[in-house]
């Protein structure tokens, strides 16, 4: 199936992927250094003329080996010299500037690329894997550095030591330029024939390179989940191929890079030989000076090595192009879930009225199965409200839609009378607190984790957030306390601990309306009861929406809301909805009778 996919995605993109034009998507992360640019420019052509100079002082040293004045040839010796200190100095400002700018943009296109990625919705990451997303930020980066800070510069140095060089063997000996020249379509035919295959595969190599970080990237941040089903020969097998697709796609490319540049090289010089063998015999006619030859050798060499790099640097060019490509890709990459043009204002204060106007829903990736079907729904401000039913009922779409996670496909979701759709989504969501029912730890301290809801509290606050979700005394436990680095995913906490620091965080965030998707569900009946109670002190004061399996915790909401296939089917209280005896009744019967029998 990965094989699959990469292979579908690399017909599309290798229509794209024609021409180094590509690389012009860069020119705006760029354009704001013009400055440092100019100057790298000026450096570079500093550096190419001086190389162009030198063999004219050669040139004259050769010429003037048997001259009776030594100062003469001592002069040409001191410019030549000089010439090289100059080259040396403008060589080495060249680096810098253009080592600098390469890193600078870099580090920009790679701020923005995280900066567009981190408020894509996640109807956006349904259809991208996110080690693909990260490979494109690291690896083809790296790519797009190699060229700004290395492969441009070099290529630019060469065209002009290429441009230059054939002028001036022009100058110094027309006849043998003329023949030299006759190599030049040569050359060209065969770095464009496989100029065309070698892009291509740089594409395809790139596309397997994302998929390989793709695959790894969900098996590692899986690893438990892999090991306790055994499925560590199947990962390794399933990376392997994909690994092994990469590395096919590399040696193709590197076998097409290759050929291109061994024939490129044998045409030139075996050109450049040739035209030697002329020159050399007009040497022993007389009809050229031993210097005016030997300047149009370094000359010729210079033509030959230029035209050797330009070569090679093609397919670096090329194969940059393919990563500035799906870069761009990712940059411009249109959301299902945006901010309006023009924001509609919040009301204030937020009094956390929720409101559901013929609601319809189904998820990108299951179009046909509705996850809501036109569900009304109207919360209260201060409400406390729990959403039951099995699952797959719609529960815990409810809270996706009101975080705006999603759109609905019809009908509003709406926060105290303003449709959502109208809002800047960081302004209601700031209003809004959500412990998921797969809690987030994040590699910092527990300090921190808690402090993630809201980042200007003080430790005072921190602390007493833990303390009313039941997690300040294990956190006190810990060897550093609060300052403990909890690791990544909170590897060194259960699953429970993990949940209580979810709630200290929302407590924290303090905000008008409460979302608790399975909040208690790793708890023990211990630390459940302490938790609850702090639930319930929050719930006072503001809205709560309580998605739960277990009844218990739902039993003190001010209104239940049974769920089945996206459907409100009974709502109520516990004890008039156990009366009906309808599906509630049901669920409670297994949880209150069946489960404490067995």
């Amino acid at each position: 199936m990965v094989r699959k996919a990469a292979n579908d995605a690399d017909k599309i993109d290798r229509e794209k992927s024609r021409k180094v034009s590509a690389l012009a998507g860069l020119w705006p992360h760029i354009r704001p250094y013009r400055l440092l640019m100019a100057a790298a420019l000026a450096a570079l052509v500093l550096t190419a003329c001086v190389s162009l100079a030198l063999p004219l002082a050669v040139r004259r040293v050769v010429d003037n080996f048997n001259a009776e004045d030594g100062a003469i040839l001592d002069t040409y010796f001191a410019a030549a010299l000089g010439i090289a200190a100059l080259l040396a100095l403008g060589t080495g400002l060249r680096y810098a500037l253009v080592t600098r700018l390469g890193e600078r943009v870099v580090a920009d296109l790679r701020k923005a690329l995280f900066d567009r990625m981190i408020g894509m919705s996640p109807a956006f990451f349904e259809r991208i894997m996110t080690g693909e997303v990260l490979s494109r930020i690291t690896t083809d980066t790296t790519l797009v550095l190699s060229v700004i800070g290395s492969s441009i510069s070099i290529a630019l140095r060469n065209l002009l030591l290429l441009v230059g060089g054939i002028v001036l063997m022009l100058f110094t000996s027309a006849k043998l330029t003329g023949l030299v020249l006759l190599i030049v379509p040569l050359v060209i035919v065969p770095i464009m024939v496989l100029g065309r295959r070698l892009r291509s595969l740089s594409r395809e190599n790139q596309d397997w390179i994302a998929a390989s970080s793709g695959n790894a990237s969900e098996a590692l941040t899986s690893v438990q989940t892999v090991q306790a089903f055994t499925h560590e020969a199947a990962s390794r097998d399933a990376f392997g191929q994909v690994t092994e697709q990469s590395f096919d796609s590399a040696r193709r490319r590197i076998l097409t890079r290759a050929l291109m540049t061994v024939i490129v090289i044998f045409l030139v010089f075996t050109g450049i030989v040739c035209v030697l063998w002329i020159g050399a015999r007009d040497v022993r006619a007389g009809d050229m000076t031993a210097g005016t030859l030997v300047q149009f050798v370094i000359y010729s060499v210079m033509v030959a090595g230029a035209v050797a790099a330009l070569a090679e640097i093609w397919g670096e060019l090329q194969r940059a192009a393919g990563a500035t490509e799906r870069l761009m890709e990712l940059l411009t990459a249109e959301d299902r879930v945006s901010d309006p043009p023009k924001p509609v204002a919040l009301p204030r204060p937020v009094r956390g009225e929720l409101r559901f106007d013929r609601v319809g829903f189904a998820y990108p990736s299951r179009p046909g199965v509705p996850a809501l079907d036109t569900l009304d729904l109207t919360i209260a401000p201060g409400e406390t409200v729990a959403l039951v039913g099995p699952s797959g009922a719609g529960k815990t779409t409810i809270v996706q839609l009101l975080q705006r996670f999603y759109d609905p496909d019809a009908g509003r979701v709406m926060l105290d009378g303003a449709d959502l759709s109208t809002l800047r989504r960081a302004d209601f969501r700031r209003q809004m607190a959500l412990v998921p029912q797969d809690p987030v730890i994040f590699a910092a301290s527990a300090r921190e984790n808690i402090r993630f809801g809201r980042l200007d509290a003080s430790d005072a606050e921190v602390e007493a957030a833990a303390r009313s979700a039941a997690a300040h005394d294990f956190i006190v436990d810990l060897p550093e306390g609060y300052d403990t680095w909890l690791g990544e995913r909170g590897v060194m906490l259960s699953g429970g601990q993990k949940q209580r620091v979810a709630i200290a965080r929302a407590i924290l965030r303090d905000a008008p309306v409460l979302l608790l998707d399975e909040a208690t569900s790793a708890l023990d009946a211990e630390s459940e009861r302490a938790v609850q109670h702090a639930v319930d002190a929050m719930a006072r004061t503001r809205t709560t929406v309580i998605v739960a399996h277990r009844l218990a915790t739902v039993k003190k909401a001010d209104r239940i809301i049974v769920m089945d296939r996206g459907r409100i089917v009974a709502q109520g209280t516990h004890d008039s909805l156990v009366a009906e005896d309808g599906l509630y009744a049901r669920l409670a019967r297994l949880q209150f009778t069946d489960g404490q029998a067995a």
